[in-house]
């Protein structure tokens, strides 16, 4: 699941699970290059959202390994009817992260009308106390923000939380999204282990792994700072499989909410040079 400014999508394909103890590194080297593609559309909108109508595509394009850090390339376009006029939203995200480094670079470009909005760059790496980011787009300014989990890390450990059936996971994770300077708390729910039902179109749309178990999973996001009984800036919820694929989206952001419905899964070559095999 990564969450990428106007959505949350953070997708990672994976082979058969293994007998062996599902430790992160385990889980790593479970996740296989794809690219996945997302029709979405308009679940609902309130009034002060301004929205008549919705659609769009999400690509999402996953490679590495977990020795050598891993690439994701994201495009999400929408376009959007206010009821006076419409307009195309285009955001193009790449991102790199080493797991064994912690370390984790982003760099997004968001287009209106084919018109450059903004572009966020920067370099993100753990530390003793925290997380130190350089925004590269805004002159070389540091940020320091405290420990936080990068993208693939923390759909690795719910992966783990959900093995381990624990059902609720909280944690704060960093993505280089907005203007890449904060992180966010989350609060994690996986629901029970259950089984695609029989003409479930969008599970037909994994492949291999159409007939495979998954988790319900839903995700809420909260600034810093909030105060009594906060509300979350962003829900996802989304149907996780033990072999990291999601697919059944609901993007909700209060005012208005998208679902994402998968409708390719092409599984890409692995790169030559594997990670060495640990011995358990």
């Amino acid at each position: 699941m990564l969450r990428m400014s106007l959505a949350l999508f953070l997708v990672t394909g994976a082979g058969v699970a293994s007998a062996a103890p599902l430790t992160a590194d385990n889980a790593a080297r479970l996740l296989v290059p794809h690219r996945a593609v997302y029709d979405l559309k308009l679940k609902n909108a309130s009034d002060r959202s301004g929205i008549e109508g919705m659609f769009g595509r999400m690509v999402y394009e996953f490679t590495g390994s977990a020795c050598t850090g891993f690439t994701t390339n994201f495009r999400l376009v929408t376009k959007i009817n206010t009821g006076e006029d419409t307009r195309v939203s285009d955001q193009q995200t790449k991102t790199f992260e080493d797991l064994a480094a912690g370390k984790f670079h982003f760099e997004t470009k968001s287009f209106t009308d084919e018109q450059l909005d903004k572009t966020v760059t920067g370099d993100a790496s753990e530390g003793k106390d925290g997380v130190k980011v350089e925004l590269g787009s805004a002159g070389g300014r540091e940020v320091e923000l405290p420990t936080s989990a990068f993208p693939t890390t923390h759909m690795l450990d719910i992966i783990e939380q959900a093995k381990q059936n624990k059902r609720i996971f909280e944690t704060r994770v960093f993505d280089g999204s907005e203007n890449g300077d904060q992180s966010l708390l989350t609060s994690t729910i996986i629901g029970k282990s259950e089984t695609p039902e029989k003409g479930d179109a969008d599970a037909a749309a994994a492949g291999d792994f159409a007939k495979a178990p998954y988790w319900p999973v839903t995700i809420a996001y909260f600034n810093d700072g909030a105060t009594g009984d906060p509300t979350p800036v962003y829900n996802m919820s989304f149907k996780l499989y033990e072999n990291g694929i999601t697919r059944d989206l609901t993007m909700d952001y209060g005012d208005f909410s998208l679902t994402g419905s998968l409708v390719k899964l092409e599984l890409l070559k692995k790169q030559q040079d594997p990670c060495p095999v640990v011995p358990q």
